[in-house]
């Protein structure tokens, strides 16, 4: 799917971001990546273009214009605007996008928005999340240079107007982002609603710090392997994604309010307090709270409050195994790879009352109707081809498979669960292995104060390893690494199958969430055309 992140820039060199497009950067450090012999290395791929200015003199360009009007001469005002346009890996593969393209559709992209301002349009081919996804950086000038015709954005009438600044209003930025919609819609794109919230809300600024703390912490690591020294922890958390983590975990089993609250305390020392219906958590590291809204849709309260009803309704089934007692391990992995989900090309019929760009133009509106037409015929013939008789056999259905999908990601999470305690179990029973004969000479020397000095590191890891594995043995007996190998290639398998089921699951549940609403638009029109027709038999 397409998204779009905006950027503002209180930076007066222009020239950085000329730079940032044209060379190779360290993403971490936000710093340019230089060759032996101290100068930096242009990307491998890209494609550069101006509007309304030549590439390669945007700098000049922008502060002869701002010497002009005066503008954006303190060191408080937003010289920049940066927008990044990402499309989905999957893009090249399924849908033939090429940088080439991408280009283009940028440059036709920020023409339309952003009229009148000087722009660099510069396509990638390389994510820096390694994922290797094509993205558009469009950075703008916050002065326009020319006057323009005023557009249906455009909130104020000198947002038109030469020597005016960019203003980024919230309708703004939502109109940025159906159009984005629009535009992957119009040339078959992966895409999914960017005006919904987030369900897991990561800012630019929160990635980045995962990802400084991850260096950081990988390097810690390398310098306590090299003394000797194990470490447990190999993967840094930010304090919002710890929240997420936690709150997600207990959530899973809570059944109210109360025992969210008392299980998020004692487990995780994180404080929750409701304002006005607004959660909001404190982190145990901090002073100030956050809230539920920064932390993403699941984790507020309407979310939240949803999951303890679904909680306490199957709380009784949930307490039984995932599967029968009579069936093997086999027969049960078996049944989970069974239920293969073949996708239909079901789409969500576009409402053309809220759509801003069929309001502006005729032709793209006849062009939505006459898909909406060709989406409901689909979503009935789907109905038929289902059996579902009635509007209610339909929401049945949706319910179920909604019903069914949750309970999956819970039995999914457990099997998660019970691995990772496998895989702790593997690493400390290899580390008290690994200094286990270290220990039988320290047991035996006469002078143990000057060999435990000098086997510091290997008998601080043999007896922290003893320590955890009988903390979490149920007789006091240390786990044999055999069973635990075999009991991990179990848990693996099927996690494998559980994770196979779920997403089965999930697409069968966002088929039916589409037919559904599909079926909803459809009856909200007739009954508006039933009414219209009604009011004027009474007017007759």
């Amino acid at each position: 799917m397409a998204i779009l992140k905006h950027i503002t820039s209180k930076n007066a060199d222009y020239g950085e971001a000329q730079r940032y497009l044209m060379f190779q950067y360290d993403e971490v450090a936000m710093k340019p990546v230089l060759d032996e012999s101290g100068r930096m290395i242009p990307r491998e791929e890209f494609y550069l273009d101006g509007i309304n200015c030549d590439p390669f003199t945007f700098d000049m360009e922008c502060k002869e214009l701002n010497a002009q009007y005066r503008k954006n001469q303190t060191f408080d005002e937003i010289k920049s605007h940066h927008y990044i346009l990402s499309f989905d890996p999957k893009d090249a593969a399924d849908n033939g996008l090429t940088g080439e393209r991408a280009q283009q559709l940028g440059i036709e992209y920020a023409s339309k928005n952003f009229p009148g301002h000087q722009a660099l349009v510069c396509t990638h081919t390389d994510g820096n999340n390694e994922s290797g996804n094509i993205h558009v950086h469009i950075v703008i000038n916050s002065l326009r240079k020319y006057e323009v015709e005023r557009r249906g954005f455009m909130e104020r009438s000198c947002d038109s107007r030469a020597g005016y600044k960019h203003h980024l209003t919230k309708n703004y930025l939502a109109y940025l982002k159906q159009d984005v919609m629009d535009l992957c819609h119009r040339e078959g794109l992966h895409q999914v609603d960017l005006l919904s919230p987030a369900e897991k809300k990561v800012t630019d600024r929160e990635y980045r710090a995962q990802c400084r703390g991850q260096k950081k912490l990988d390097e810690r690591n390398q310098k306590m392997l090299a003394d000797g020294v194990a470490s447990r922890k190999t993967k840094f958390e930010t304090q919002k994604q710890f929240l997420r983590n936690a709150i997600s975990e207990v959530s899973a089993s809570a059944c109210s309010l109360d025992e969210f609250q008392k299980i998020l305390m004692k487990r995780f020392n994180i404080s929750l307090k409701i304002s006005r219906g607004r959660f909001s958590y404190l982190h145990p590291e901090r002073g100030k709270y956050i809230t539920g809204r920064n932390l993403g849709t699941h984790f507020e309260e309407s979310y939240l409050q949803a999951i303890f009803e679904e909680n306490t309704r199957h709380s009784s089934s949930l307490s039984d195994p995932i599967f029968p007692a009579d069936k093997s391990a086999s027969e049960n992995q078996q049944e989970l790879s069974a239920s293969v989900f073949i996708k239909s090309d079901l789409r969500l019929v576009v409402d053309l009352q809220n759509c801003y760009k069929a309001q502006q133009s005729a032709a793209y509106a006849r062009k939505v109707k006459l898909s909406n037409l060709q989406q409901i015929a689909k979503t009935v013939a789907y109905i038929q081809e289902n059996g579902y008789d009635t509007e209610k056999d339909l929401l049945h259905a949706c319910h179920e498979a909604q019903t069914q999908t949750s309970d999956m990601r819970k039995a999914l999470r457990s099997t998660e669960q019970s691995l990772k305690q496998i895989n702790e179990q593997i690493h400390y029973t290899g580390q008290y292995l690994a200094n286990k004969s270290v220990y039988r000479q320290f047991l035996s020397s006469k002078n143990k104060g000057k060999f435990r000095e000098e086997h510091k590191a290997e008998l601080t890891l043999y007896e922290t390893a003893r320590k955890i594995l009988k903390e979490h043995s149920v007789d006091g007996k240390l786990p044999s690494m055999k069973l635990l190998k075999e009991e991990k290639e179990k848990l693996t398998v099927l996690k494998s199958s559980q994770k196979e089921a779920y997403q089965n699951l999930r697409k069968f549940e966002k088929e039916l969430n589409t037919v559904c609403s599909n079926v909803e638009i459809f009856l909200e029109k007739s009954r508006f055309r039933q009414n219209g027709q009604e009011k004027d038999m009474v007017r007759s």
